[in-house]
């Protein structure tokens, strides 16, 4: 958490959001807001209903009740394109990258809602594509560099450590140059060291780019260091919502997720 850094208005509130799938309530009755230039964590047992939420902010899921309003503009579905187009970019759980192509070309394909140019000046390559085929790929080598990923920029994807590709999956989101940025479990599966290397990219994004971000994260550790407010999910039910030391004070929360306080 940054002291010096100010948090801003809302720029996205969810109201009583609730969710089936087959009778099973994956969301019920969930209201949150996340505010501009914050570090919002979620956090949850399996199953609480983390990821399903994400996936109402950045329209995968249309719920069946309740409300999202985003930048002021209230929406009845939103489509994932819509909210790509709107600011909002998104990582995932397991890794998406295509892991034949190189850092470079995976982190460009971040960059396609900022071309205008169409398939045919694409495939000539000249004039106004060239131009704006530099520009872009200027931008993705700023990232590249930002996210220290210099040495294995032209290494296909699929050859390099887990953690690295999480980076370049974070460099591919960053490409879109998004207002809001949902990570979903963005250090999972990472040793102590790789966990600190992204906990200090995530809080430089944060930062230097302004950027507001919403994480799912299961190491506590690194939800009550970086993170400037906590919302706790428990088998689909808001159960939690504060600060970091207000959460780990809350007895719903311990009895429910942190376990016994010692």
């Amino acid at each position: 958490m940054n002291p010096n850094r100010k948090i801003g208005d809302v720029i996205l509130k969810a109201e009583n959001i609730s969710m089936s799938f087959g009778g099973v309530k994956a969301l019920t009755n969930i209201s949150l807001e996340v505010r501009e230039h914050e570090v919002l964590s979620i956090i949850g047992p399996n199953g609480a209903g983390k990821s399903s939420m994400l996936n109402v902010i950045n329209g995968v899921y249309h719920p069946q009740e309740g409300k999202v309003t985003y930048k002021g503009r209230t929406r009845d579905k939103m489509e994932p394109h819509l909210a790509a187009k709107q600011g909002i970019a998104r990582t995932f759980q397991n890794i998406a990258l295509f892991k034949g192509m190189s850092v470079l070309d995976n982190i460009m394909t971040g960059r396609n809602l900022k071309m205008h140019t169409n398939f045919l000046q694409q495939a000539w390559y000249w004039g106004r594509t060239q131009r704006e085929e530099i520009k872009n790929r200027k931008v993705v080598e700023e990232i590249i560099d930002f996210l220290e990923i210099q040495h294995v920029r032209k290494t296909p994807v699929g050859r390099l450590p887990y953690g690295l590709q999480k980076r370049v999956e974070l460099g591919r989101a960053l490409a879109a140059e998004p207002t809001l940025l949902l990570l979903d479990e963005p250090m999972a599966g990472m040793n102590v060291e790789e966990k600190q290397d992204m906990c200090r990219f995530i809080l430089d994004v944060n930062d230097e780019f302004g950027t507001t971000i919403v994480l799912i994260e299961h190491d506590m550790g690194v939800v009550m260091d970086i993170s400037d407010r906590v919302v706790v999910l428990d088998y689909g039910k808001k159960i939690g919502d504060g600060i970091p030391e207000e959460v780990r004070q809350n007895p719903a929360v311990i009895a429910a997720y942190l376990g016994t306080s010692h």
